[in-house]
């Protein structure tokens, strides 16, 4: 099964998104809180475009 946004309303009624595994662990942390539904689908979108990136220890 592969993995799924899920998009949420936080308590204060701002919109964020985590990323689930097919097994419905949450395996990307929450994000911010925007305060549009069409913003937290464009971070979803930002984050998929730029998830091809370079690991870097710190």
């Amino acid at each position: 099964m592969a993995g799924k946004w899920e998009l949420y309303t936080d308590s204060s009624g701002g919109y964020r998104f985590r990323l689930k595994a097919g097994n419905g662990e949450i395996i990307a942390l929450s994000s911010e809180s925007y305060t549009s539904k069409s913003g937290a689908l464009n971070g979803i979108d930002s984050v998929r475009r730029n998830a091809d990136a370079e690991i870097v220890e710190g």
